[in-house]
């Protein structure tokens, strides 16, 4: 269920009616708050309300949503990520108000335009802000109470507005239904699991709050002191839990939607585990749903999370019990790629009871393989049936060999292992079922343990657990880092399931004994034929280990034992079984097919007299899919020249995404031919290369700075660093100091700056770009028109699709209009406007604004408007003509210039689709 645009319009004062509204908006203005209309796209309207509040003694910026109607409604209450503001969570908030509810949202302490310091969800503070927002809430009359000072309420947020939506309903009786997204149950065990300290995330989220000196000073003097020692200390421990839900497990006993994500190394799928352990204990309806992507990045599917929450709350908050929750676990799996856009394909699996991590096991023996370090037979435990350390055919497991590696943790820790990197590995979970991945161990520093060739698919869905025997040289605290790779059959490609690895810090009194270990929970399909490599490394890029140097051995003291959830059912697919279950067979298949094709098909020759051309159309048509006679685009023809900012505009389904979708080859054209440069455009044509485009968005990693997203696309395209022009490109752009910050910082205007930046990178001849203003206010949009025209000052060609009339007017040169497929007009932007009832008279010196007046006083005049700069007049003619102004302005001592026909952009429009009707 899709987040419906939304639309700001103001009041203005022109009706009796208006005026009564602006009344009653002055009315709030003075009672402390702030009103503003909200339409979308369809009735009831949503009204928002600003207002500071002071629940907990300090100040605390609010929004509150609702919509039409008199009667009673539920409250929800919605928390932002950290680092955020109540800005964040405004398109959730307008549409569960559209649908019934009184929202109110808020920024945190220390974010937005609240006071306070972060106090990382106190019980005296933040928690104490939400039951005083409770409070407000209980006195609205609109809001639906249970008893007297107790509404009816739920609460959501992602991440830290996620925690303290549980850490309410633990402190507050009141709360009615939590649904808490990719949070936190126990803050220590995220950032120090097992006592190893989470360092790349422990400083990023303190970078992300805004600096040490943005949190309360013991949280400060908490962080630096772990930071320096790189070692948690009890107190430490002691100071996040008891901020944390899991310190009142016991208290939360209310319906709980648990989302949690799989690509997610600050807070994993463990946590999600333990919330759905206590509070089920406590008697409450609980559900969990494993998304895809997580705060490493991916797809967080945004709408069908927020779809899901509003069934929880209609079932639990407007008690509508026919409403369907959806099902008590979920699990969202990736596989396969869609051949329309790219993207990793996606599908639910489900079960009617929570699995828990370690459902229907399945032991995988191991040996050891020498990769990393020393590997030693003990001489014991061999293995049975088709050999040692082998999986027979019939799925019976044969014991492991006891089996040892011994390896070096490097002095200062250095080079560190790499596998979990925050921001980088959300987008390649998603893709490991087709062989990609990111992971290194460095050679003497890691120790290995393989299967043999599986025998039959695995699919992996919660923790793998094993047994093993760990001893560190001098007798010392050992810190390892375990993780399970997928192996190809080759063994040249190592898949690491979502990009995690699990710490454990192993003391000496539980070394040289057997101990379980549990390794990262994950939901991962190992094909046929495919091994499973557990690996330990003394070092990892996301945590601290010991400066000092120290030599461990690790003995594998059993199988592998991996969950494999069988009650868990993955929905049936929409596409041939081998399409999803076999993508990187599909993709060789059609990588195969594709070159064929290209072999069969000619290219046609560069064409020498459109060398200097930057697009030229010809005859261009394309058929809409499985249909004989209707056309998406048809015979259509133009042509673009250097420097110019051309806009391609239309109404819905005129057209204009299928003519760039060809024009960026990624679909070919049933007739016709599109040459860029005067090369005809294929799948792949080496001259996409002067292409550029930003369509619908770029996905970013929000973890990284604006300018590590730039290099990190940059670097997957291949080409040099130098060709990528990347200062160029910035300054163009306009980001200043913003790229030094993390990308989940930025504006909605911002992230679109650096996704036209990102289009920019190589200085393309030809960019392409596709509503670049969406979602974006009017200096923001200013500022987005200021881009093109600096990029096409330089001699390059800019082609602009956007609904924007007005900017299109003032920021192109030339217009292409489609409707229904086909060519209306094609032209310069003054010879399309340049007809109707509009003059434009450009004078030599400012206009007066009683010069205006007098001006349009005059007989036969409409009205008369100052242009922008200053330096014109847009007149409109009520019966006078055009020779008859000239002579009134000159006996006026205007200073005239020019003097032409003018017509809004908007006007020439309707025209034109109308086909001259309008």
């Amino acid at each position: 269920m899709e987040t419906p645009t939304v639309r700001w319009r103001r009041l203005l004062p022109r009706t009796p009616a208006r005026w009564a509204a602006a009344v009653a908006v002055l009315a709030v203005l003075v009672g402390g708050g702030t009103w503003t209309a909200v339409a979308d796209d369809g009735p009831p309207a949503v009204q928002r309300e600003d207002r500071m509040l002071r629940p907990g003694g300090v100040e605390i910026d609010t929004s509150y949503f609702t919509a039409g109607g008199s009667g009673k409604r539920p409250a929800v209450l919605i928390g932002h990520g950290f680092g955020g503001s109540k800005n964040d969570v405004r398109a959730q908030a307008e549409k569960l108000a559209a649908d019934g509810y009184a929202v109110l949202t808020w920024s945190a302490r220390g974010f937005g335009k609240s006071g306070g310091a972060i106090s990382l969800n106190d019980p005296e503070g933040e928690v104490k802000d939400v039951s005083g927002l409770i409070d407000w809430l209980a006195g609205r009359p609109e809001v639906e109470l249970d008893e007297k000072g107790d509404p009816r309420v739920g609460l959501t947020g992602a991440s830290y507005g996620g925690a303290v939506s549980l850490l309410a309903a633990g402190y507050d009786q009141r709360v009615d239904a939590i649904a808490p997204v990719i949070t936190y149950w126990n803050l220590a065990d995220a950032l120090f699991p097992d006592g190893v300290f989470k360092k790349l995330w422990a400083g990023i989220f303190v970078t992300s709050g805004g600096g040490c000196e943005k949190f309360e000073k013991k949280l400060c003097e908490m962080y630096e002191r772990v930071a320096v020692s790189g070692k948690p200390d009890a107190a430490a421990t002691e100071l996040l839990t008891e901020r944390s839900p899991s310190a009142v497990a016991d208290r939360i006993k209310v319906p709980s939607l648990l989302v949690q994500g799989q690509s997610d190394s600050l807070f994993p799928l463990g946590h999600a585990d333990a919330m759905q352990k206590a509070i089920s204990a406590n008697g409450a309806p609980v559900s969990v749903d494993w998304i895809s992507g997580g705060h490493d990045g991916g797809d967080s599917e945004t709408a069908r999370v927020e779809g899901r929450v509003g069934s929880w709350f209609d079932r639990y908050l407007k008690e509508e019990t026919g409403t369907d929750t959806g099902p008590a676990f979920r699990v969202t799996r990736t596989g396969g790629i869609d051949s329309t856009d790219g993207a990793a394909l996606k599908r639910g699996a489900s079960s009617d009871t929570y699995p828990g991590l370690r459902s229907g096991g399945r032991e995988i023996p191991l040996r050891a393989t020498g990769g990393g370090g020393a590997s030693a037979e003990n001489g014991t435990g061999t293995g049975t049936g088709t050999g040692s350390g082998t999986e027979t055919g019939s799925g019976t497991a044969t014991k492991s060999t006891g089996s040892a590696e011994t390896f070096r943790n490097p002095a200062g820790a250095v080079p560190p292992a790499i596998s979990a990197v925050p921001g980088v590995g959300g987008g390649l979970s998603q893709l490991s079922s087709l062989g990609v991945g990111l992971s290194l161990d460095f050679p003497g520093q890691f120790g290995r343990f393989e299967s043999a060739p599986l025998a039959t698919t695995v699919r992996v869905t919660g923790t793998p657990t094993v047994r093993v025997n760990v001893k560190e040289a001098a007798g010392q605290d050992a810190v390892l880092f375990g993780k399970v790779y997928d192996v190809s059959p080759d063994g040249r490609q190592q898949v690491l399931p979502s990009q995690l690895v699990a710490p454990y810090r192993i003391t000496p009194d539980q070394q040289g004994k057997p101990i379980e270990l549990a390794l990262p929970a994950v939901d991962h399909e190992f094909d046929a034929g495919h091994r499973m490599r557990l690996v330990f490394s003394a070092t990892d890029l996301g945590y601290a280990s010991p400066a000092e140097p120290a030599t461990y051995t690790v003995t594998a003291d059993g199988p592998l034992t991996v969950p494999t959830a069988p009650a868990v059912a993955t929905a049936a697919a929409t596409l041939p079984w081998w399409t999803w279950g076999l993508p990187a067979a599909a993709l060789v298949i059609a990588a195969g097919l594709l070159i064929t094709a290209r072999r069969r098909t000619a290219t046609p020759a560069p064409d020498p007299a459109l060398t200097d051309v930057p697009l030229q159309i010809t005859g261009l048509s394309k058929k809409y899919a499985k249909s004989v006679d209707r056309y998406a685009v048809r015979e259509l023809s133009f042509r673009v020249e250097k420097g110019q900012v051309l806009g391609l505009l239309g109404p819905n389904g005129a057209g204009k995404t299928t003519t760039l979708r060809m024009l960026m080859g990624l679909i070919t054209p049933d007739e016709g031919e599109i040459r860029v440069f005067g090369q005809a455009i294929r799948p792949g044509a080496p001259v996409l290369s002067r292409v550029g485009a930003f369509v619908e968005g770029a996905g970013f990693l929000p973890h990284l700075s604006g300018r590590a997203n730039l290099d990190l696309y940059w670097q997957a395209t291949g080409r040099p660093a130098e060709d990528a022009h990347i200062e160029e490109a910035l300054e163009i752009a306009g980001l200043g100091d913003a790229l030094a910050r993390a990308v989940r910082t930025y504006s909605q205007g911002m992230r679109q700056r650096l996704a036209i930046a990102q289009a920019m990178l190589g200085m393309p001849d030809l960019l392409i770009l596709d509503e670049p203003t969406n979602g974006l206010d009017p200096p923001q949009i200013r500022e987005m028109r200021d881009v093109m025209i600096r990029y096409a000052a330089g001699g390059r060609t800019v082609i602009v699709s956007s609904h924007l009339l007005s900017e299109v007017e003032q920021s192109c040169t030339h217009l292409v209009v489609m409707d229904r497929g086909r060519l209306v007009q094609a032209g310069p932007v003054a010879e399309i406007t340049g007809s109707g009832d509009m003059i434009l008279v450009t004078v030599a010196e400012t206009v007066s604004e009683p010069l205006a007046e007098k001006v349009a006083s005059l007989p036969g005049i409409g009205s008369a408007v100052r242009t922008d700069d200053g330096r014109g007049l847009l007149v409109r003619l009520d019966g006078a003509t055009a020779s008859r102004l000239v002579a009134d302005l000159v006996r006026l001592d205007v200073p005239v210039t020019g003097v032409g026909p003018h017509r809004r952009l908007e006007d020439a429009f309707l025209t034109l689709i109308s086909g001259g009707a309008a």
